[in-house]
């Protein structure tokens, strides 16, 4: 079977990611095209319009011709014009996929999307975290994944003293928002500001606007990572985890569920807090290195056994076959 991803971006770099394990580690052939850069992140791509040359368009030409499913992310559709090509025209005997990432279109004014799919009976709906489903709730969860074998993606060895004794450098906190005022990154600067006032030996790193490898570079150097409140998780979250990082975030009632329902297991890696209880958690976590060691090491074994990337290209695969 032949996917063709199409985006106008892509968001966190997450359809590339999913392009690469269908193809590594599924009998299906996936390609993405994609329109815009946003951000300076620099993240891989297949075929990006503007790097095109004629060859390379006659390439996105052929695919939307040949391809079994038109896979779309975000807000892209039928009527996204992708260069001098017009997915519309390519329909005939394909299945269409939407997936959902979160786009503030798409949050903002969900019954917008439901009308239009509900219009052109599309049911094969997909989105990226379980909080999507109140927004979508015909839609199927399909979780993000990361190459966790990779070497950017590994466990950095040697942060956390093995006799369990306090280091002399400070604790490394991390936190790479794309959108600060969706991050809680004000709640963490406060509790930040408040454990420096205690005198705790803590070093902030905040992440802002940097390519994704210097991205996963600096997380990996880091002790603790801190993702948001938001009561879900983003892709920083799974980078922490497959990264051995005691990851914060403040999951709800309902992403654990989902959670333990995809995963077959109650005991979820994440650090869960609040805004008011976050100090009393970084403190915990920067006053016990054995503490963020066993954290680190089952953020690690949860990516490795219940949230590889095989499983989940094979979850996205099986689910396209029934399109």
């Amino acid at each position: 079977m032949l996917v063709l991803m199409l985006a106008v971006n892509d968001p966190a770099g997450t359809a590339i990611a999913f392009a690469k394990a269908l193809n590594r580690h599924t009998e299906h052939t996936c390609r993405l095209v994609t329109l815009e850069t946003r951000y300076n992140h620099g993240w891989d791509a297949d075929l990006h319009l503007p790097d095109l040359d004629e060859a390379g368009l006659e390439e996105v030409h052929a695919l939307l011709r040949d391809a079994d499913v038109l896979h779309f992310h975000m807000t892209a559709d039928e009527d996204q014009p992708f260069g001098p090509f017009l997915p519309r025209d390519h329909l005939r005997g394909k299945a269409v996929v939407h997936h959902h990432h979160g786009h503030p279109d798409f949050r903002g004014d969900p019954d917008k999307y439901r009308r239009k799919y509900a219009e052109r009976n599309r049911r094969n709906l997909l989105v990226s975290t379980p909080d999507l489903l109140h927004l979508l709730p015909e839609a199927r969860w399909q979780p993000n994944l990361v190459p966790q074998d990779d070497p950017r993606y590994l466990p950095m060895p040697g942060k956390h003293p093995a006799d369990g004794s306090v280091p002399d450098h400070p604790v490394r906190l991390t936190h790479s928002p794309t959108r600060k005022d969706l991050k809680n990154t004000d709640d963490l600067l406060r509790a930040v500001d408040q454990l420096r006032t205690e005198g705790l030996h803590l070093e902030l790193d905040l992440i802002d606007d940097a390519p994704h490898v210097e991205c996963l570079r600096r997380k990996r150097r880091a002790h603790i990572l801190f993702d948001h409140l938001q009561g879900y998780y983003g892709v920083s979250s799974i980078e922490g985890l497959s990264q051995g990082l005691p990851t914060i975030a403040g999951l709800d009632d309902h992403n654990r569920r989902h959670i333990t329902e995809l995963t077959g297991t109650t005991n979820l890696p994440w650090i869960t807090t609040t805004p008011r209880n976050l100090p009393q958690t970084l403190r915990q976590l920067i006053q016990n290195p054995g503490l963020r060691d066993k954290a680190g090491h089952a953020s690690r074994r949860f990516i490795t056994t219940r949230w590889t990337d095989k499983q989940l290209a094979i979850r996205l695969a099986e689910f396209l076959e029934k399109c």
